[in-house]
């Protein structure tokens, strides 16, 4: 029960943090991003919608010496808006690529589950420090 309690808190505290750092999640269509100077911008994807869903990649990314753009972290996110709470489903980086469920929904790694979380929770709070913002118009000069 413990550890369930601390899936629901933590999903809680995901999707408040994801709401600081893209308000307006629920009416952008498909792509946001913010650019602050001296950090990495940050990009939105909208991948799905439904009625209890909604599913977005949030990324960074660098250039890398070769000129392709790496994403670095590059994580999916399931956000319940009814429930108030978010959860990471994957991260990739250059290194390496995590998921949470299999593909087809049977099976979780629980331990992904848990540092996949807890990393986005930290990478989210970073994010806020740091002034990035996405609204329906992107927002450096806040």
């Amino acid at each position: 029960m413990a550890t369930e309690n601390h899936s629901r808190d933590i999903h809680a505290r995901i999707f408040h943090k994801l709401l600081e750092v893209v308000p307006d999640l629920f009416a952008i269509e498909e792509h946001g991003s913010s650019v602050i100077e001296g950090y990495m911008d940050l990009d939105l994807d909208v991948l799905g919608r439904a009625s209890s869903r909604i599913v977005i990649a949030l990324s960074h990314y660098y250039r890398h010496p070769s000129g392709d753009m790496i994403p670095d972290p590059d994580m999916v996110i399931a956000v319940y808006p009814g429930q108030e709470q978010a959860e990471a489903l994957s991260y990739q980086d250059l290194y390496s690529y995590r998921e949470v469920y299999s593909h087809d929904m049977g099976r979780v790694d629980w331990k992904a589950k848990r540092s996949l979380n807890e990393f986005l929770n930290s990478w989210l709070r970073n994010l806020i420090a740091q002034g990035h913002y996405i609204g329906q118009s992107i927002r450096g000069d806040r």
